[in-house]
């Protein structure tokens, strides 16, 4: 009898976490959906061709994002290609060479945390350090703020899918007489290639919709640039600015741009997953 009793209690708690699980389940994707409803409805009212031809506008003028769409994936571009460069060498690193002496055990603490620190915390260090002793805000300071975000990610996964690497791989180099660093460059970043993009595209993912450190390096810009000394117009300050504003079109044009970052952050975790499941059947 106590044992039917204890084992009654065990389904019954098991039950109820089950149930506690679901819910929050629940309601986070419902969450999510209400978000991308909103985002949906709201702004794919204001989009038209003019979104992706023409310069932000004057107050209650025809106008679009187009300065706004570009000066973002310039921004995200130049700051990637630097997070990779030294995301992908400093994982590479503490992979192959680091090991767990306490130099690198230093650099694993110090890039974790800088994988959690505040956004507006790096802009504010970039504005000291990269717009004020310079003299005006450029769009070089709003790449090296969002550099300075997303290298810490491609550190950690670099790392991370590296070590999950067969042994063999970096014997069959070493058997055949090559280099460690040609072993690395021809054999382990081919067989990790997956891993890492996955990780590119996260860390993307991640800075794409970031506003606060733009405001204190890139700020913005009205017009249409490719000058990367200068202040340049990107979709986060855009939002930022025009959602605040009293005028409907500004506020529009708010709503079109989130949605816009919105689903492109959900097309790129969307694409993240496919890599990885095939890397997986691989």
């Amino acid at each position: 009898m106590a044992l039917l009793d204890r084992r009654g209690r065990r389904k019954a708690a098991n039950a109820l976490f089950v149930t506690f699980c679901t819910g929050a389940a629940l309601f986070a994707i419902a969450a999510l959906a209400t978000i991308l409803f909103s985002l949906l409805i709201k702004g794919i009212g204001g989009l038209n061709l003019d979104i992706f031809t023409m310069s932000t506008p004057a107050p209650e003028s025809r106008g679009g994002l187009a300065n706004a769409i570009v000066g973002s994936v310039l921004l995200c571009g130049v700051a990637m290609i630097g997070a990779v460069s030294v995301g992908v060498l400093a994982g590479t690193w503490l992979a192959e060479f680091g090991g767990t002496s306490p130099y690198a055990n230093t650099i694993r603490f110090l890039n974790d945390v800088l994988l959690s620190a505040p956004s507006i915390l790096i802009g504010l260090f970039v504005y000291y350090i990269a717009v004020k002793p310079l003299g005006g805000f450029s769009g070089w300071a709003g790449a090296l703020a969002l550099a300075l975000i997303a290298t810490p990610v491609v550190t950690r996964t670099t790392e991370d899918v590296l070590k999950l690497q067969a042994r063999q791989l970096r014997e069959s180099g070493a058997a055949l007489g090559a280099p460690m660093w040609v072993t690395i460059q021809r054999v382990l970043w081919r067989a990790a290639g997956g891993g890492i993009i996955t990780g590119a595209l996260l860390a993307f993912a991640r800075i794409s919709g970031e506003t606060a450190p733009l405001l204190f390096t890139s700020l913005g810009n009205q017009f249409m640039s490719f000058d990367m000394t200068k202040p340049i117009s990107n979709l986060p300050a855009i939002i930022f600015q025009f959602g605040l504003s009293a005028y409907d079109d500004w506020q529009r044009l708010a709503w079109v741009g989130a949605m816009l970052i919105a689903f492109a952050v959900l097309a790129i975790n969307i694409l993240v997953r496919v890599l990885s499941q095939e890397q997986k059947r691989s």
